[in-house]
């Protein structure tokens, strides 16, 4: 099994696709991470919350909850590792040297997660640096053990693991890449989006990959960032827990039982 794993990740990693992606994300988070510094310290307006001071203990957690918006990026890795099989024409010779293709498909989610995991360490560090330096230049004090940093963090490592997952899940049930792009990027910035924002849809969005995240990281709900609504952290994990074992089902059945030609 650690042979098709190894073998995956080759097969990724001698594309450019994938450090073009990382590169991406760290600009897309830096960019979200420095408005988010900016208005650090700003009052509340027109009823919107304010962030806390960059010396506050409160801000800490919230800057290093934007190491998680790398979601996007592993979904889209994880239906280019499914999909350009197909795309390329080369899944038949994959299942050829492998016929059990449930373990395939098995090295493809492993994989994804090894690559959700290397991707969450690079934004948790490149992120955290940032956060750490700021709040220190701020005359604040970091503590990395408190202010549910540990959870923010693991929250983040879930986050881009299972959504690598959703991607390879996604891309095994869309064979057409195109088409599984595109859905991948409208269920995470249309879909999960519209769920977040509209109260009314809250009750269900809370369920969504999307709302576990956010649960598990537990962001301070008088930070203002929070929702009330969201479930508790220990929720969060299982709910996770719960997809990746969906996505895993969801990627295993629709590639075993179909046909290839």
């Amino acid at each position: 099994m650690s042979n098709l794993i190894r073998a995956e990740l080759q097969k990724l990693f001698s594309t450019r696709i994938w450090w073009a992606m990382l590169i991406v994300m760290l600009l897309l988070t830096g960019l979200s991470l420095t408005f988010i510094m900016i208005f650090a310290g700003d009052p509340p307006q027109n009823g919107a919350p304010g962030l806390p001071a960059l010396d506050d203990p409160a801000w800490l957690p919230i800057g290093l909850s934007t190491a998680s918006g790398g979601t996007i990026f592993t979904m889209i890795l994880g239906v280019i590792m499914m999909t350009s099989e197909y795309r390329y024409q080369t899944i038949t010779g994959t299942f050829l040297t492998t016929p059990q293709r449930g373990r395939v498909i098995g090295a493809k989610l492993a994989a994804g997660v090894l690559v959700g995991m290397l991707f969450a360490v690079i934004s948790v560090l490149v992120v955290g640096a940032v956060c750490v330096t700021a709040v220190l230049i701020a005359g604040g004090e970091v503590s990395l053990t408190g202010n549910r940093v540990p959870q923010i963090i693991i929250g983040v490592f879930a986050s881009l693991a299972l959504y690598a997952m959703f991607g390879i899940g996604l891309g095994a049930l869309i064979r057409n890449q195109i088409a599984a792009l595109i859905g991948a990027i409208v269920w995470a910035y249309v879909i999960e989006s519209i769920f977040a924002a509209i109260p009314a849809l809250q009750v269900v969005g809370k369920w969504l990959p999307g709302g576990g995240s956010q649960a598990l990281m537990s962001i301070d709900i008088d930070s203002g960032l929070g929702r009330p609504d969201l479930l508790p952290a220990w929720g969060g994990a299982l709910l996770l827990v719960g997809y990746a074992v969906l996505f895993a089902t969801v990627a295993n059945l629709t590639t075993t039982k179909r046909d290839i030609t």
